[in-house]
């Protein structure tokens, strides 16, 4: 498609009367980034809220992973409810849930009183559901791109999409870690009334919940119904037995296991992380929020502009299992890392998160090859007419992975111990090296081939 065609707003099959097809993916791109921006605001928190309120790494891992069960039983719902409604009505409701959700996040501690709870982390829970619940308007945010963008767009249009995801885990920590410093709670409490809990938990949440509600504003004002070519969303069969048989199929289930084992043992690391370093180093939100920043631009960095020539010159292939064998090491040296006394301080940051820092670098750029990389080989080895599904697949996979892997790393950090988990997440990289050695490389399709 030329440049002239793509800003033409009279060409056949506009996805919106009057406006550019370009405009179009730029305001959903908006909308999509600030609802991940407020998503990614509560990264640093969550953890460290739940044990304000007495919870231990268990009890805080299963509400990380309250969010992605919901997430994952919610977005066949508001697929659905987007194919019967349109799509632009189910982004302003779940726009609007997420607003309600955060808020209630930041009222925690108030609330729980209210309503007769032992104390504020049973509110914590049911807005975590929410937000979940809420955040399942991924699938219908892919299908509003799917109906703007022909079918041969469609890969670069799901691209910017992705491109907002990275960028709001970016971004995000980083606002969380500005609005919990010392001197940012110092001005809430001068300028905001008595009756407004400040704290390093509750201003990020409701940071979170202005941010969204902004975006609702934005998407009410600027965010079209598009003309929907076709029913993209779900189809009638259920996710869990989409999953089950792309596992059996010999052309994808061994990439497909793979791609879970990935997620699972990375969203073991991300969940224990906050809690290593509070636990071993006595960071909070604001300390935090920097060395989860550093990771994410670290990831942006590789997704963004590496990716591409590594993939040109190596091959999925190759970029998976070399990704998947640094983080084997890397994984497994992440709570050491802050015991190596032969790494130097630099200046006030001390030897330990210098060494953790150190460590992190190796294991953001394996993270980004593996988890791309295999993302890539599930599509690319799919069958034309069956490209939306394995996008989904692999959405399902992630959700499944991010729901147990906290569970799972949580149960380990308090039942054996702090090192537990990342010991376990990076040995669960091995059988995804045996997996990929299995299969014979010759029948996975990779674009160095092409």
């Amino acid at each position: 498609m030329n440049e002239e065609a793509d800003d033409d707003p009279s060409e056949d099959g506009v996805p919106v009367p009057g406006m550019t097809r370009r405009r179009v993916v730029g305001t959903l791109f908006l909308v999509i980034f600030l609802d991940l921006l407020g998503f990614g605001i509560l990264i640093p928190v969550i953890p460290l809220y739940a044990k304000f309120f007495g919870a231990n790494e268990f009890v805080g891992s299963l509400l990380i992973a309250t969010y992605s069960l919901f997430q994952f039983a919610g977005a066949p719902i508001l697929g659905r409810l987007s194919d019967e409604r349109g799509r632009r009505p189910v982004l302003l409701l779940s726009l609007t849930g997420s607003v309600l959700a955060w808020t209630l996040f930041g009222l925690a501690g108030e609330l729980g009183s209210v309503i007769g709870a032992a104390n504020g982390l049973v509110v914590l829970f049911f807005a975590r559901a929410l937000a979940g619940a809420m955040g399942g308007n991924i699938a219908t945010a892919n299908a509003y791109m799917a109906d703007i963008t022909s079918p041969e767009d469609r890969a670069k249009g799901l691209g910017i999409l992705g491109a907002a995801f990275g960028l709001g885990f970016v971004f995000g920590p980083a606002i969380a870690g500005l609005v919990s410093s010392p001197a940012a709670l110092s001005l809430f409490e001068s300028v905001l009334p008595a009756a407004v809990p400040v704290s390093e938990f509750t201003m990020p949440s409701f940071t979170a919940a202005a941010l969204t509600a902004g975006n609702l504003v934005l998407a009410f004002f600027v965010l079209p119904e598009p003309n929907r070519r076709e029913r993209t969303t779900v189809g009638n069969e259920s996710r869990l037995r989409q999953l089950y048989d792309a596992v059996r199929s010999p052309d994808i289930g061994s990439l497909v296991v793979a791609f879970f084992l990935a997620s699972f043992a990375f969203s073991a690391f991300e969940s224990q992380f906050i809690f290593l370093t509070s636990d071993r180093l006595g960071y909070g939100t604001a300390e935090n929020a920097v060395l989860l920043t550093y990771i994410g631009v670290l990831i942006a960095i590789v997704q963004g502009g590496l990716i591409g020539p590594l993939t040109d010159r190596f091959g999925e292939y190759r970029l998976a299992l070399v990704g998947a064998g640094i983080q084997v090491v890397t994984l497994a040296l992440v709570p050491f890392s802050l015991s190596w006394s032969f790494v130097p301080a630099l200046g006030p940051v001390e030897s330990g998160a210098v060494a953790l820092a150190l460590v992190s670098t190796p294991l953001a750029f394996g993270n980004a090859l593996t988890n791309v990389s295999l993302n890539a080989l599930v599509s690319l080895n799919a069958d034309a007419d069956e490209q939306g599904g394995a996008f989904g697949l692999t959405q399902s996979a992630s959700s499944l992975a991010r729901t147990f892997g906290p569970a799972a790393a949580g149960l380990l950090y308090v039942a054996i111990a702090y090192w537990s988990p990342f010991v376990v997440a990076g040995l669960l990289f091995v059988p995804i090296l045996v997996l990929l050695g299995l299969v014979a490389r010759g029948s996975i399709e990779s674009t160095a081939d092409a």
